[in-house]
């Protein structure tokens, strides 16, 4: 069962994966999180005199730096001068040089978004007439090429293995905690911390080229990396970094102190203890405790290192949204990463520690409840980021967020086959439990009746070896007498072949000396010894062995092969018992509707990374909005209504020559915007002592009106809310005090409205 299931797994999660890197890599073109609403040339617009400034108007902040916004003429070189300025609220404008002549000149810009994203256009208007340009206005962004889509794909990782290292923990902890000691288990979370720290120290290194110029070399380049570190987003890395250290921390007394603790729990009891198992005493629950304190401080942590750099940052309501995205990002890991660590105890956990129903139905529960969190701030995150119902289906945001709650209702319903899958599961083994009890009773039945039998056997066998014992007595002793006879025969038999030699001896002697022969010598006497018939030998005893080393070598070949046959019977025994556990049907059903909730869950992961990549619908609708109005502005001829004035002034001191420049905008009756720049004659901006204007309409006898605008940076003075009553030529004034008592006014008119 198990090798059939392994490669559709395999298969499955490879289609998963290339389903996410066709989203993510679709992403890129969409990442801009400011749109440019307004811009002064207009797109488009054809101006009478050469503009002394463009400004660009974005949907929120930015960040520029000194090539954030260049100004091309027809022949692509540069014509602006000096680093883009911020007068007022998300209106940046950059100067231009005096004196351009005629034609079509081109905007391009790259910035930076509040909310951590590169955005970059480009437009062209024209002074007197349109001309032809060497400039494409389609210039790529930084965020286009292999570094966007390294920056993509490292943060659909780190999403990826937040989700993985906070709901693998929340599983173990909340769920079953016998998986601390579970291998399989220690090997998720760890990867999901390795993932994230990697991804995280790659985005980092990344951030300065994907800002920037986009190309690899720079992605090593030390000063970009020290100016990352002084940004937000840079902040918000650093940041994510401490928090891992302590995470790292929590994973080792996770697996550590409190797998310990958790040895004392049988695996089983896990179907009867409605806390997850943790009835470890005093101290195992104050560590728990310690435990999901702790990890929950650093896993809001990590979630708000999103929140506070990326879309709840900026915009509506950005101090509740980023608590509300916080949670948000909590509950998404809580339902994803538990089901990833489920899956994962449902195919990888030993036979001796198996995943019990009550541990799959404590994380439904966690599950439902992470849903309905998700859909509450869902709700909420929806209205902020699109504001109408149209921009559902008129915005990629909305379209992607429309694939992302089918996404999230295709779960729900895997989840609830889940859910009956679990219970079939508890349903069958309650009887399961009966069949194993009527099976235990009957074979306690049948032992009884195999021990009486074995009894009456061992008894037989007993009066059977006493009766062999009492004849093998009855023999041995007829054995001993047998033998006593025949030794004392064999005695006998020797005493009379003694008592037979010794008269033949005495015989002879007596011959002997009855013939008394003259040697006076008797023949010698055979002498001699004869064996004695029966006489017994001395029997050499035998020598000494090394019996006791030959035993202990069996005995040690022995407790090896005994060693090894248990080994065998205990692989044998976990081998049948899993093949028992896969061919369950109602288990198998319940990993399959899991594994298929996972591999949703991957692609709605995908989907939420891209969707954090996307502009906002509220902001895509707000872009549109502007970019019809300047549209129809060009069509009608009207142009930008901007009025610039040029005056170069002597005001007889030192340094009292200069050039100033007047833009007032919309140069209509009513409230204008009023800009004023200061240049000396090398054309770099200086800051004199006092700068006033006055504007005078002589044929209304209206005027002078006094306007004192506010120093802005060096050269540089502006007045919001300027009111012009009524349309005309009107004289413009401006008096330039370059000291103490040097001053000069100079004047040109203008026609408003």
């Amino acid at each position: 069962m198990t090798q059939t299931i392994a490669p559709r797994v395999r298969t499955l999660v490879l289609l998963i994966l290339a389903v996410a890197g066709a989203l993510l890599a679709g992403a890129a073109p969409a990442s801009a999180h400011a749109a440019l609403t307004g811009s002064d040339p207009a797109q488009g617009a054809v101006v009478d005199t050469a503009p002394s400034q463009v400004s660009l108007t974005f949907s929120e902040p930015i960040a520029v730096g000194d090539d954030s916004v260049r100004v091309l003429d027809p022949k692509g070189e540069r014509v602006d001068k000096g680093d883009p300025a911020n007068p007022s609220g998300t209106t940046y404008s950059v100067r231009l040089v005096s004196g351009l002549p005629d034609g079509t000149y081109t905007v391009a810009y790259q910035v930076v978004s509040a909310d951590s994203h590169p955005v970059a256009g480009a437009f062209t208007f024209s002074i007197g007439a349109p001309s032809e340009t060497t400039v494409s206005v389609s210039a790529q962004g930084s965020d286009d090429g292999l570094v966007g889509w390294l920056y993509g794909f490292g943060r659909y990782v780190s999403y990826a293995g937040f989700v993985v290292l906070a709901g693998g923990a929340a599983f173990v902890l909340a769920c079953w905690a016998p998986g601390a000691r579970v291998r399989a288990v220690q090997r998720l979370v760890v990867s999901g911390w390795l993932a994230l720290t990697a991804a995280t120290l790659g985005l980092l290194m990344l951030r300065g080229s994907y800002t920037t110029s986009g190309k690899v070399g720079d992605v090593f380049d030390l000063e970009l990396l020290g100016d990352v570190l002084q940004t937000k987003t840079g902040a918000a890395l650093v940041s994510r970094l401490l928090l891992l250290a302590a995470a790292a921390l929590f994973i080792a007394v996770l697996f550590g102190a409190y797998a310990r603790t958790a040895d004392a729990v049988e695996p089983d009891r896990d179907a009867e203890d409605d806390g997850g198992g943790d009835d470890g005493g005093p101290d195992k629950r104050d560590l728990t405790f310690g435990l999901a304190l702790g990890g929950t401080v650093v896993a809001a942590g990590l979630a708000a290192s999103w929140a506070m750099s990326e879309h709840a940052s900026q915009g509506l309501q950005a101090g509740v949204a980023m608590p509300v995205d916080v949670v948000h990002l909590l509950a998404v890991a809580a339902w994803l990463g538990g089901l990833t660590a489920l899956l994962v105890a449902l195919y990888r956990a030993p036979v001796e520690t198996p995943v019990g129903r009550d541990a799959v139905r404590r994380f439904s529960r966690l599950a439902f409840g992470s849903v309905v969190t998700l859909a509450v701030t869902g709700v909420y995150q929806s209205w902020r980021q699109l504001g109408s119902w149209s921009a559902f289906t008129d915005t990629r945001y909305g379209q992607l967020l429309l694939v992302k709650i089918a996404l999230v209702a295709v779960m729900v319903a895997v989840a609830f086959l889940s859910r009956r899958w679990t219970q079939r599961l508890a349903d069958a083994r309650v009887s399961e439990a009966a069949e194993e009890a009527e099976r235990t009773e009957a074979t306690e039945r049948v032992e009884e009746a195999v021990r009486a039998e074995e009894a009456e056997r061992a008894e037989e066998a007993e009066r059977a070896e006493e009766a062999v014992r009492v004849k093998a007595t009855e023999r041995t002793e007829a054995t001993e007498r047998a033998e006593e006879a025949e030794r004392a025969e064999e005695a006998e038999r020797v005493k009379a072949t003694v008592r037979a030699k010794e008269a033949v001896r005495a015989e002879a002697t007596e011959r002997a000396e009855e013939e008394k022969q003259p040697a006076g010598t008797a023949p010698a006497e055979a002498s001699g010894t004869s064996e004695v018939p029966g006489a017994s030998m001395a029997v050499e005893p035998p020598k000494a062995s090394d019996a006791s080393d030959a035993e202990k070598a069996e005995a040690g070949q022995d407790s090896v092969r005994a060693a090894q046959l248990a080994r065998q019977r205990a692989a044998a025994e976990a081998a049948r018992q899993k093949r028992l556990r896969d061919a369950d049907p109602n288990r198998f059903g319940l990993r399959r509707s899991v594994l298929a909730e996972a591999g949703v869950a991957l692609v709605l992961l995908a989907v939420t990374t891209v969707l954090t990549q996307t502009e906002p619908g509220r902001t895509e609708q707000d872009a549109r909005a502007a970019t019809a109005a300047s549209s129809s502005a060009s069509a009608t001829g009207q142009g930008s209504g901007a009025v610039s004035l040029t005056m170069p002034f002597d005001t007889g001191g030192k340094s009292g020559k200069g050039v100033v420049s007047i833009d007032l905008d919309p140069a209509q009756a009513g409230d204008n915007a009023l800009h004023v720049y200061v240049e000396g004659p090398d054309g770099t901006p200086v800051d004199v002592p006092e700068v006033k204007i006055a504007l005078t309409l002589a044929a209304q006898n209206i005027g002078p009106l006094p306007v004192a605008p506010d120093h802005v940076t060096t050269g540089h003075w502006s007045a919001s809310r300027v009111q012009i009553p009524m349309a005309g030529d009107w004289k413009v004034e401006v008096t330039v005090r370059t000291s103490d008592i040097d001053q000069v006014t100079v004047s040109k008119n203008a026609q408003i409205g």
